[in-house]
């Protein structure tokens, strides 16, 4: 009997142990009430196509750690991130990158996205109690000058509320923005994660 414990001891102890830092895992998970509108999971994107068939968002567990102290903070003020993309299978950068071959936009699937990683995160700031959006100047995957962080020929709330953002993904967070789209933040330790195709079910 000792000796049968022992093994369903060693055995089960890999099971437990904490995954690593690159592992994907479902951000609901660990953050259940970041809002998601997952909008490659629709036709409301720049490709006009469905590319996912989940609404399911997934991310390293290093970059859901960073996520997590951002919605700790904003929860504090009543707000809530909001995730229009996460992890991305490498199929479908190439996809995306067949329609659109403009690595400033769309990383070039041969050397990978951090999407494929699960290191980069699209997203912005909602309200928690009605979900309206903060106003960021354009849409999501607006892809013009006016996206990007460096543009300043935007409202002064429009810029605030930029500068709000960027300051709580980044100082909060630890993530890393990316100037010419001001949703696109990265988890800087995951540029060395593998490139994934684990499709999402």
């Amino acid at each position: 009997m000792k000796r049968l414990a022992l093994l369903f001891f060693l055995f089960s102890v890999p099971l437990m142990a904490q995954t690593g830092n690159d592992e994907l895992v479902e951000v609901r998970e660990l953050i259940p009430d970041v809002r998601l509108d997952l909008r490659y999971a629709t036709a409301n994107n720049f490709t006009h196509q469905k590319l996912f068939s989940t609404n399911v968002c997934y991310l390293s567990l290093g970059a859901v750690k960073g996520l997590m102290a951002v919605q700790d903070s904003l929860r504090r003020a009543g707000l809530s991130l909001m995730i229009f993309d996460g992890y991305r299978p490498r199929a479908i950068q190439y996809l995306m990158f067949e329609i659109l071959p403009n690595p400033v936009y769309v990383a070039d699937p041969a050397s990978g996205s951090k999407h494929n990683r699960g290191s980069a995160v699209d997203l912005t700031i909602v309200d928690a109690s009605t979900g309206a959006a903060w106003d960021m100047g354009t849409d999501f995957d607006f892809f013009g000058n006016e996206a990007a962080h460096s543009y300043t020929n935007l409202s002064a709330k429009v810029l605030q509320n930029r500068q709000y953002f960027k300051s709580v993904m980044v100082n909060v967070g630890g993530f890393a923005a990316y100037d010419a789209e001001w949703w696109h933040y990265d988890y800087p330790a995951g540029a060395s994660y593998p490139l994934l195709d684990f499709q999402m079910k």
